[in-house]
């Protein structure tokens, strides 16, 4: 294995030469620096896309097709870094510029040649963040009769966008991705409004039920430009994280327009901008942004199943979404439908709360412990010991994604093996209980389920245990056949009394929104949102190569999906900015690769 300084002297060796034939137009030289199994991930830099070329064809087609506009320069080890070699493969960071932007990223060689190759866009020229050594002053020194503070100035700012100056971008939906990428496009100078159906920033996590809290590490969950502090929770109550999400909103300056309703929209192809009816307070008023993003989260709607028998059922049913917690139901018997995250905190509770809480698991579920979880999956970037180790929240995210998502599967597995193995008795007592488990259609675990499909697993905080020993009760393999007027019958007959029906059964297609706020047409024009084509269940093939229609333009101009848990919020909230912030700038914007749609819904 080399020695740090001969690993950088190979990386250097192959960025000069990568560097030279791409400043050349010299495909074929390039391409020949690649392996024959090689991947290109472009976050915006090359592609103003989100885009994996996988093999040299594609990586062929992507550079005779951008390197004109993009013409790429200075690219070398970023300053600071060096190389590293772990195994066969010479690692490092990477720098380089474009003709518009500066960025980011990393290679990974072996045997001389380029395996993976990670490009991402980081700032504008011209337009870069006021941060640093280009922070505002702030305070206006000097005497002006005339001047305004900066109450003042912020005070005007909210009295007129929206009713005498538009802002140029809406985003619907104010929870961490809303927030997230409106305190980004703040930052661009682009004029933004956030929009929400609730009260106060927050709302969307104060609202759950009252055991909910994050099942990630909180190294895993910052958001942009304010970490949380170093006492912060490792896994934050919803009502903490509700009460920073207010607080973030405001320190950030975001202009947020809580009670506030979309009631529809529609895209001018003429003047290029949308029409948005919203009613706020109680008023109608109408918006006319350039660009329209939904920030719904990962999910859409919720799915409410229909079942016979639901319309004469005399107790309370709710959608998981709606589900208060156990307050009001000690002593009472509660059926809860799923088997995934929801069913599982939902059930603990209500155990805890002293109802009589039966779980009815319809289909398998993978599970992780979140101790396992930490220490084997996350921990070398999101921990502790990573933090201890130089690891920044920039470089972890930028590892996870520097991993295309054709191969990642092959790295999960292991670590799911390890995991496996480390909690056998774990897992037998849960197989001895009933309970169905795997760990993906390929053995790959949680992170490949989650990108594949969002659904289908649990992180384990307690409630494996309860299940376990019967303290929840299980039904498993079964469906429900109909509900009686006080009962939820299953498909093997088993009649369950109820006072209460939870259906933890998940969400629909993002683009489900969209046929709401705008047209079915155009849910259909943009498609299935999430997932990866990789055709496993529940994620229809053909295989895609990145996350469907998240972050990047979509079928319809004008029209963006922005969503995901804490950590996507943060990380893909500054590609999606730069493309607002490009295109408020007039700046040219050649698309490569936008995505065909395989699927509706």
């Amino acid at each position: 294995m080399r020695d740090k300084a001969s690993a950088t002297a190979v990386a250097t060796d192959v960025l000069n030469r990568l560097g030279e034939a791409l400043a050349a137009g010299d495909v074929p030289a390039a391409l020949e620096l690649f392996q024959a199994d090689c991947y290109w991930r472009d976050l915006v830099a090359f592609t103003w896309n989100l885009k994996t070329l996988e093999g040299k064809e594609q990586i062929g087609d992507m550079l005779r097709a951008q390197l004109a506009e993009a013409r790429p320069e200075n690219l070398r080890i970023a300053d600071g870094e060096v190389a590293s070699e772990t195994g066969d493969v010479i690692e490092s960071w990477i720098e380089f510029e474009t003709a518009l932007a500066r960025g980011y990223g990393q290679i990974r060689i072996k045997e001389g040649r380029i395996w993976t190759l990670l490009t991402t866009m980081q700032e504008l020229k011209g337009f870069e963040e006021p941060m640093g050594v280009r922070r505002p002053a702030g305070a206006k020194h000097g005497i002006d009769a005339s001047r305004k503070t900066w109450a003042e100035e912020r005070a005007q700012e909210q009295a007129e966008l929206g009713v005498s100056r538009q802002p140029y971008c809406l985003i619907i939906g104010g929870g961490q991705g809303g927030i997230a990428l409106a305190a980004r496009l703040r930052q661009l100078d682009v004029p933004t409004i956030v929009i929400d159906k609730h009260a106060r920033p927050g709302d969307q996590w104060r609202k759950r039920y009252k055991s909910l809290c994050l099942h990630d590490p909180v190294w895993y969950d910052h958001l942009p430009y304010m970490p949380f502090p170093d006492n912060w929770p490792v896994f934050a109550p919803k009502d903490k994280i509700a009460d920073w999400l207010e607080m973030y909103a405001k320190v950030m300056e975001i202009n947020y327009w809580a009670s506030t309703e979309c009631v529809k929209a529609s895209y001018d192809e003429t003047a290029k901008e949308w029409t948005v009816i919203v009613r706020r307070e109680g008023r109608e008023l109408v918006l006319k942004p350039k660009q329209l993003v939904l920030a719904t989260g990962m999910s859409g709607k919720p799915n409410l199943p229909k079942f016979p028998g639901m319309e004469i059922f005399k107790g309370e049913q709710q959608h998981s979404s709606q589900h208060p917690g156990p307050d009001a139901y000690r002593g009472k018997k509660v059926v809860v439908v799923g088997g995934n995250n929801s069913a599982h905190d939902i059930c603990a509770a209500l155990w805890e709360g002293g109802a009589d809480v039966t779980m009815v698991q319809r289909s398998s579920t993978h599970i992780v412990k979140s101790d396992s979880l930490m220490e084997i999956g996350l921990g070398a970037l999101y921990s502790e010991r990573a933090v201890a180790s130089g690891m920044t929240t920039k470089k972890a995210d930028l590892t996870f994604a520097s991993m295309p998502y054709k191969i990642m599967h092959q790295f999960q597995i292991p670590i799911y093996d390890r995991i496996r193995e480390r909690d056998a008795d774990f897992y037998k007592r849960l197989e001895d209980a009933g309970f169905m488990l795997d760990f993906g259609d390929d053995g790959s675990g949680l992170f490949m389920k989650y990108l594949r499909r969002g659904s289908g697993y649990y992180i384990d905080v307690g409630a494996c245990d309860l299940v376990a020993d019967g303290r929840i009760k299980l039904k498993s393999g079964v469906n429900v056949a109909r509900l009686t007027e006080n009962a939820v019958v299953l498909t093997d007959g088993t009649e369950l009394p109820a006072d209460l029906v939870v259906y933890a059964t998940g969400f629909s297609s993002m683009n489900g929104w969209a046929a709401d706020l705008i047209s079915q047409e155009v849910a259909d024009r943009i498609g299935k949102v999430w997932g990866l084509g990789s055709n496993t269940s529940k994620d229809p093939g053909p295989w895609e190569g990145e996350l469907r229609n998240m972050w990047k333009p979509t079928q319809q101009e004008g029209l963006w999906l922005h969503g995901g848990n804490l950590h996507q919020s943060r990380h893909y909230s500054l590609y999606l900015a730069l493309q607002l912030k490009a295109r408020k700038e007039g700046l040219p914007i050649p698309v490569y690769g936008p995505q065909p749609v395989h699927h509706l819904s």
